[in-house]
């Protein structure tokens, strides 16, 4: 295959656009479900939890807007110099057997994930959520670049094209946003073959019965071959998110935790050995000199609480308008990137990441998160004008037009709401 052809262009290396063109399904989806779950009774969303999942998946797709990582540059040159051909160009058959190759490739990078400490420190992420709903699917990290592709490298080996790759990824990860459901049961005959909604919520479970099982992406198959499937009992309801808690919904802590606490112990630990096995352990592993000092924190099952700070109604209105804005803003850099200059894209991924995770930071009631955005408006709107930017580009003139809205709503409604609250409370 021509070096030069579309299939193996950088600005192609990612499943970006397709999973872009889902999301107003998934937001449809989330909506039905929403509101499925209010009729029956058994509504399990959160705005909280929901706008941190959320806002985690907003941020995962700037790393490939900036072009960060190798594995543009690593699969073309595998592709153009060490292709052995082994799959008929232009026949299905080499679409099928990409499609099962790539879910055997996906259940190996998943189940190490799980079970090596560097690579856990990234997918970590994506089970910190105490909810399991449609929005758990779009919590994803934000340093997957760094290691998952991989994983995939021998793909391109083999002699899968680009562009059945990237077309195969996309369908694989599309399948896995319906099996966030806990409004689903059992499947019958599915259940031996693929993953469903019943036994990904095992692989959500933090319930010791249940811990680390059934890593496939479409096929159950995989588990079951090589021992990690474990059935959900209907007597045994999942608990889900992480053993370790996070305890918070600052999407920067979120993506960085595990990652500090192997630097951390890493620094503190004795001896070479140990600082490298603090990296490439089990998940549950730690240095016992680094334990007396910074002991483990975990959850008690037997009377387990989510995570679930106190908010009041003008933050929620709030956070509210500021997660909408964020999301059409973050819409909008995605489908222009390419019409765009390197540096306007790094800063308003740069401003998307600090405006979110005020959002998040003022839905765990932190008064300095709202005195913080008051400063961050005041810079974007006093840039606008230093910088004269009134000319150019939509996507900063909505970061102006929000910065106003939000200083207004700031600056005034919330210290009034909540002088009246404290009156309220004195009488």
């Amino acid at each position: 295959m021509d070096k030069n052809s579309p299939a193996y262009n950088n600005e192609c290396m990612d499943t970006s656009i397709l999973i872009s063109l889902a999301v107003p399904v998934f937001f449809l989806m989330i909506g039905v479900e929403l509101i499925y779950g209010y009729v029956v009774g058994k509504n399990n969303y959160r705005l909280n939890d929901s706008v941190a999942a959320i806002s985690l998946g907003l941020l995962s797709r700037l790393p490939p807007m900036l072009n960060l990582g190798v594995q543009g540059i690593v699969w073309t040159s595998i592709a153009t110099n060490y292709n052995l051909e082994l799959l008929p160009t232009d026949s299905w058959v080499t679409w099928a057997v990409a499609f099962v190759l790539y879910d055997i490739c996906y259940y190996w990078m998943h189940r190490m994930s799980h079970e090596i400490k560097v690579l856990w420190a990234s997918h970590v992420v994506h089970h910190q959520g105490e909810e399991f709903n449609l929005s758990t699917a779009l919590r994803q990290t934000s340093s997957g670049w760094l290691w998952k592709w991989i994983f995939y490298t021998p793909l391109f080996f083999v002699g899968v094209p680009g562009e059945v790759f990237f077309t195969v990824a996309a369908v694989n990860l599309l399948y896995q946003f319906w099996v966030h459901t806990e409004h689903i049961g059992k499947l019958g005959v599915l259940e031996y073959v693929f993953i469903t909604p019943s036994n990904h919520r095992i692989h959500h479970a933090q319930n010791p019965e249940y811990i680390d099982a059934n890593f496939g992406g479409v096929f159950i198959l995989w588990d079951r071959i090589f021992g990690t499937f474990i059935e959900e009992n209907e007597d045994l309801k999942p608990i889900y998110g992480t053993v370790k808690p996070l305890r918070s919904w600052n999407p920067i802590w979120s993506n960085f935790e595990i990652y500090y606490q192997m630097i951390r112990d890493s620094f503190h630990t004795k001896g070479i050995r140990n600082k490298v096995k603090v990296w490439f352990s089990g998940t549950g592993w730690r240095p016992d000199d680094v334990l007396g000092k910074f002991p483990s924190v975990s959850n008690d099952l037997s009377n387990f609480e989510k995570y679930d700070p106190a908010y009041d109604s003008a933050s929620k209105t709030y956070c509210l308008i500021q997660f909408s804005c964020n999301s059409i803003i973050s819409a909008i850099l995605i489908f222009t990137v390419s019409d765009q200059t390197y540096l306007v894209t790094c800063a308003v991924a740069a401003m998307l990441v600090f405006s979110t995770t005020l959002v998040n930071l003022i839905l765990e009631n932190k008064q300095w998160a709202v005195n913080l955005e008051i400063v961050r408006s005041l810079f974007v709107m006093t840039g606008y004008y230093v910088l004269d930017l009134s000319t150019s580009i939509l996507m900063v003139d909505l970061f102006f037009y929000q910065a106003v809205l939000s200083f207004i709503y700031l600056a005034i409604y919330l210290p009034v709401s909540s002088r009246f609250s404290v009156l309220r409370n004195q009488q």
